[in-house]
């Protein structure tokens, strides 16, 4: 049924007939299904194994934390060999390798070493994908969210029909579903070709590099960006826990991360189709998401049954889905072509990196000490703030423009 839907996408998807193309919305469907299952079940693995909230929080601060680190340094290298696809295979063979270390280590001492480097493989995967496929429709009529959205129905699709099979088998078979995914989607990456390089793009250095990366309006786009994000990995990290907290199953925590990612595919067709690539207008959506975020929190603190949470999810399409997509293409009109890679590492280092790393710890302990509706509620403060902060830059950008580094051949501006 799957496949059927999946083929019926892909007939009536720009770059139908392209080998390349349909490889790389194959490998998006199965590594973001893939990272859905560590992300959505390992918790509840955790959990299982015996470790309390607060440890769990800690342990998953870990990879936020070795991102801060991992995001900057395959995105350097990608940019420098210029060749992603290696980099990609090279980061799926090592998360493979320690994910298998994850679970089958004999006390929490090995845990959490495995998971440190996990993460330096796995964390910046994402970020690398984007690069991938903003490279692969650089110059042509293809759009971001036709090839995002086959991660989004990988996400939502794989939780929903692994809930039930990890219910049934214990939370010890993540294990194996997550392997089986990363796979398959190591395979759809074998049948990719290498990126076309124009013969003016200039070398990678370090020099560059420091230069582009911190000018201020990026720079101030990333500070906000964490603001909001905190909550959001928050939730991610605490979600499942609390619907097994007010009753819930494994099965129902599938659904929510269903429910959670499955309107993203019309999220982000909606966005290529309407959304003007302007930095005033990305600008204003990020006021609405951060508002619309808000929201959200909201409704989780004053949710009172699992089925409730279920249902508030939906809003995580529109909320980071959107965030996602405009927090994108803002950073390819902040970052020039060369650094793109760089620059998507880390504006995703901000996402998930110091944000997780602040919502693991932080959260951890709210929710231990107060419980989830405090922490939720701390998540509106923080959303209300992030809202604020973009209205002023987009009146900035407003009333004086916006000037992108320019780099010359020796580096001077």
């Amino acid at each position: 049924m799957i496949l059927k839907g999946m083929a019926l996408l892909d007939r009536y998807a720009p770059g139908r007939g392209n080998p390349s193309l349909v490889s790389l919305k194959l490998y998006n469907f199965f590594i973001y299904g893939a990272i859905s299952i560590f992300a959505g079940f390992l918790q509840l693995y955790l959990q299982e194994i015996g470790m309390t909230k607060l440890e769990i929080g800690s342990l998953m601060a870990i990879g936020p934390f070795v991102s801060l680190f991992a995001n900057p340094f395959w995105g350097f290298w990608s940019d420098k060999s210029r060749n992603i696809r290696i980099i990609l295979m090279m980061m799926m063979g090592g998360t493979f390798v320690l994910a298998q270390a994850v679970f089958y280590a004999p006390t929490y001492a090995w845990i959490y070493a495995a998971m440190i480097f996990f993460y330096f493989f796995q964390s910046p995967l994402f970020a690398q994908t984007n690069s991938l496929i903003l490279g692969y429709i650089d110059g042509t009529n293809q759009k971001f969210g036709t090839f995002r959205l086959w991660g989004s129905l990988g996400w939502a699709l794989t939780a929903v029909a692994a809930g039930p099979l990890i219910d049934r088998l214990g939370a010890g078979s993540v294990s194996i579903v997550f392997a089986f995914m990363i796979v398959i989607a190591f395979v759809f990456a074998l049948f990719l070709p290498r990126q076309p390089i124009a013969s003016d793009t200039p070398v990678v250095s370090f020099r560059r590099f420091g230069r582009v990366m911190f000018n201020p309006y990026f720079m101030i786009f990333i500070g906000l960006g964490v603001l909001v994000s905190v909550p959001n990995a928050m939730n991610s990290t605490f979600m499942s826990l609390y619907i097994v907290e007010m009753g819930g199953d494994k099965q129902m925590v599938g659904w929510a991360i269903f429910t959670s990612s499955i309107l993203e595919v019309g999220v982000f067709l909606l966005l290529d189709r309407f959304l003007k690539r302007k930095m005033g207008m990305l600008l204003s959506s990020l006021i609405l998401i951060s508002l619309l975020f808000a929201i959200r929190w909201q409704l989780m603190a004053l949710a009172n049954n699992p089925l409730e949470i279920v249902f508030i999810q939906l809003m995580h399409s529109i909320t980071f889905g959107g965030y996602f997509y405009v927090g994108t293409q803002l950073t390819m009109l902040f970052i020039p072509r060369p650094y793109r890679s760089s620059g998507q590492a880390v504006y995703t280092m901000a996402w998930g990196g110091l944000s997780g790393v602040i919502a693991g710890l932080f959260g951890g302990w709210l929710f231990q000490s107060f419980g989830a509706e405090v922490m939720y509620n701390i998540g509106v403060f923080f959303s209300l703030i992030g809202a604020v902060g973009f209205a002023i830059m987009w009146f900035s950008n407003r009333r004086n423009g916006y000037q992108p580094t320019v780099l010359t051949e020796m580096g001077e501006r």
